[in-house]
């Protein structure tokens, strides 16, 4: 009996006390893929997200418990939003038992459109990634779309006999959420500051209204960086942002970008 029980004992040496007095920051997982229903407003979506889990770990402790983050995410049953990832923080910081850590989730959304003249319906394509940041009994949650658009040169419209060089462009979006804002609602703050938002599919009136109102309605970058930052800036649910803009211009070989933060 005694044999059988030393066969069953398996030493935990992450458990053990460390005494080089080091403490770490952050130990964890890298790059996990695993699936998540997210919520977008009243709708949930199926998708398959990249997940960065750690935690700190104290100076006097040897290793952290790596199988419990997955295990953690083996655990998640509700679809996810702002409310749910802070209470999966605290979740996942006990399992670690650990007073600080970090959860990011990198994954595609998509959101169903329609076009602006003959209403024709599609599915457009967005990235979308969680941050949630807990230290000191504080947590924050982040939301960050890219977010696709159409920009069109102010300068090219004013110097040209007719037509503007335009392109697509990148504008990405993350805030800091004070209360719940909805997937769609952080993807307007980008499209309605743009010079035209896209579609996967439109018919041929729809395409002149695209390129009209693009005309009507130039863009530098400096411009569409702080219409955005404007729009964050009068929302009450919105705390830090950081608002990125990537031009990939279509008579040069570079990007033209810009950024604006508010910490």
């Amino acid at each position: 009996m005694s044999n059988l029980k030393d066969a069953l004992h398996i030493p935990d040496t992450q458990s053990e006390r460390d005494e080089r007095h080091l403490a770490i920051q952050h130990v964890g997982v890298r790059g996990v893929r695993y699936p998540m229903q997210l919520k977008l407003g009243a709708a949930e979506l199926a998708t398959v997200a990249d997940w960065d889990l750690d935690v700190a770990l104290p100076a006097e402790q040897k290793g952290t418990h790596m199988s419990r983050f997955v295990a953690w995410l083996e655990s998640l049953e509700q679809a996810i939003d702002a409310a749910e990832l802070r209470r999966q923080m605290g979740l996942m910081l006990g399992k670690l038992h650990a007073t600080s850590g970090r959860i990011e989730a990198r994954f595609p959304f998509f959101l169903r459109k329609r076009a602006p003249v003959s209403g024709v319906e599609s599915l457009l394509e967005y990235q979308g990634r969680w941050i949630v940041e807990a230290k000191e009994g504080e947590v924050a949650v982040w939301a960050e779309a890219v977010v696709p658009v159409k920009s069109l040169c102010p300068c090219s419209k004013e110097i040209s006999d007719y037509g503007a060089h335009n392109q697509r462009s990148h504008v990405t979006v993350r805030v800091e959420l004070l209360r719940d804002i909805a997937w769609q609602e952080l993807v307007r703050f980008a499209e309605d500051s743009a010079s035209s938002e896209i579609w996967p599919m439109l018919k041929r009136a729809d395409e002149k209204w695209v390129t009209e109102r693009a005309y009507e309605n130039p863009k530098f970058v400096e411009d569409l960086v702080r219409d955005v930052a404007l729009r964050l800036n009068a929302d009450a649910r919105v705390g830090r942002y950081v608002v990125d803009v990537e031009n990939f211009e279509s008579i040069h070989a570079h990007s033209a970008v810009a950024r604006i933060e508010r910490a």
